[in-house]
């Protein structure tokens, strides 16, 4: 039997343009299939064999369908409300007071971080660089710059529950 990276590692592509066309947010579909891989990760000592994209592929449909019905939305009403916004062209002061309050609680969240986790964090959110490119920098493979990246999420989740306590 092959491995986790061989199974599912070929087929993260795919799963990206599944999860995009689900979603249609190009953001919400990577969450998606970081998510999925997440599980794929977690179930695969039950994989037995057989079409790696497929079983992958089922996995992201499943996650996608799941955040959406979290959401409340089908994706094509995630389509109809998302065309309907339109920004206000004007800031508001306290929203643009409350936004830097924000970025310092994140900064501060940020740094609290193991180096691993932040480097990788800094670089898909700030950098905007995808997995593949960040595993080329770190020297790691993609599966772990998506688990230190879901790591990294979850402790600034955790950062700042505690900081709102």
């Amino acid at each position: 039997m092959s491995g986790f990276a061989e199974v599912v590692l070929p087929h993260l592509d795919a799963a990206v343009r599944l999860a995009r066309w689900i979603t249609r947010d190009p953001v919400a579909a990577e969450d998606v299939v970081q998510d999925a891989c997440v599980r794929a990760l977690q179930y695969f000592p039950s994989f037995r064999g057989g079409d790696g994209r497929a079983w992958l592929l089922q996995i992201v449909r499943n996650t996608a369908y799941g955040r959406l019905a979290r959401r409340g939305r089908s994706a094509e009403t995630e389509m109809d409300e998302a065309s309907l916004e339109v920004a206000d062209p004007a800031p508001d002061p306290e929203a643009m007071m409350q936004q830097g309050e924000a970025m310092g609680q994140l900064e501060g969240a940020l740094a609290a971080l193991p180096l691993e986790l932040r480097e990788c964090l800094v670089l898909r959110e700030f950098e905007e660089m995808s997995y593949r490119d960040i595993a080329r920098v770190t020297g790691v493979p993609v599966g772990t710059v998506m688990s230190r990246l879901w790591r990294a999420r979850q402790s600034l989740i955790k950062l700042q529950a505690g900081a709102a306590s």
